[in-house]
């Protein structure tokens, strides 16, 4: 199985996710994951704050430093950066989300075949970002603590 994401380095939400039965990465899932990160987070495509300067940080696979991958995030207002080679630390915040997911989630799941795993996922993602808390968060999970940070400050 091969799976994807798209993570708000911020709030540490996964905005958006694939997986599928095989090995390899192929560049459409990865594109289109990106899409659907940018509509998740702001709405439409278009919406994405210029002055944000948003980077889209991957590693070196071939999916995301394909030409194509690369020109959709720039068209998505994205800024494409990619990891050193043979640096795994430069992508801490992804290694560390994978490594709790396995310690977390997929430990605990029926791993029988991949439709089971692949039927499991959802939800999964789903507790991760609204219920799983996190201590650079202050122990919230990614989407108590994105509510909060938009409450209105209560003066007096």
């Amino acid at each position: 199985m091969t799976a994807t994401f798209a993570k708000d380095c911020c709030d540490r939400e996964i905005l958006a996710w694939r997986a599928w039965g095989g090995k390899g990465l192929p560049g459409a899932p990865v594109r289109d994951m990106l899409i659907e990160a940018v509509e998740r987070r702001f709405g439409a495509v278009d919406a994405v704050p210029v002055e944000l300067e948003l980077e889209f940080l991957t590693d070196n696979g071939s999916a995301y430093i394909a030409h194509e991958t690369r020109s959709i995030a720039r068209s998505l207002g994205l800024k494409p950066i990619n990891t050193p080679v043979c640096s795994p630390q430069s992508n801490g915040m992804a290694e560390s989300f994978v490594n709790t997911f396995k310690r977390d989630y997929v430990s605990r799941m029926d791993l029988r075949d991949e439709l089971t795993v692949l039927a499991q996922l959802p939800g999964a993602f789903e507790h991760f970002n609204e219920i799983h808390p996190h201590s650079s968060l202050k122990m919230m999970s990614p989407r108590e603590f994105r509510r909060r940070q938009n409450e209105p400050t209560r003066k007096g």
